[in-house]
């Protein structure tokens, strides 16, 4: 893996803004927020802040994976998205394309997930000590050598879509971490945050935000 931090300089893609949220389309190849050292600085949270000075960090994507984010504009507006995010009272759809042909048309992957410590921070799955993570999968169209896949994480552990369709014999193609052989050689993680939806801050109305996927 190319281990040089060179994030793309596309504009900030706003898909939503009121008075309590922001909503914006992550590229990928962007850090959510800063690494340690000042070579990864440049983060999504850095530049929302430099248009909408108030924002505030609700939750994260991984820096390969792009597609919606919400940030809060205000404190109260950070606490209840924080609460729902902890609570499991969010929904998130993905959209992937994976290697192979997915046999099945529908799925639920419940695999726990645990750090890979020598190999950080790469996860794996670990029946013993591992922390709960559950994926329902539904392929929208395949072919024999990819099949594009929508992905509803029942839960937020780190990489668990990554790790769960590797799980599965089928790699998110381009996936620096988890992909082998042809199935690493694309130019981008095929991982793509498509809609967040969620209960405004401002009266608790259900509201959904989308992004089409770049690929």
């Amino acid at each position: 893996m190319d281990n040089v931090y060179s994030p793309p300089t596309d504009p900030l893609v706003v898909l939503h803004e009121d008075h309590e949220v922001l909503l914006v389309d992550k590229p990928a190849g962007l850090l959510s927020v800063p690494g340690k050292g000042a070579d990864l600085a440049d983060c999504l949270l850095a530049r929302v802040q430099a248009a909408f000075p108030t924002a505030l960090l609700v939750h994260r994507l991984d820096r390969d994976t792009s597609g919606v984010m919400v940030f809060a504009l205000t404190p109260h507006a950070q606490r209840h998205l924080g609460l729902q995010f902890e609570k499991r009272q969010t929904k998130k759809t993905y959209v992937a394309r994976v290697w192979g042909r997915m046999a099945e048309k529908t799925g639920t992957v419940d695999l726990p997930l645990i750090v890979d410590w020598p190999n950080r921070p790469l996860q794996m799955v670990d029946h013993e000590r591992g922390k709960a993570a559950v994926t329902d999968w539904r392929v929208q169209r395949a072919s024999v050598a990819e099949t594009r896949v929508r992905l509803m994480p029942r839960t937020g552990r780190s990489h668990q879509l990554r790790v769960h369709m590797l799980a599965l014999g089928h790699p998110i193609l381009g996936d620096p971490f988890y992909a082998t052989g042809e199935a690493r050689d694309f130019p981008r993680l095929m991982l793509h945050s498509e809609t967040l939806q969620f209960r405004h801050p401002d009266g608790g109305a259900g509201t959904r935000v989308t992004a089409k996927a770049p690929f």
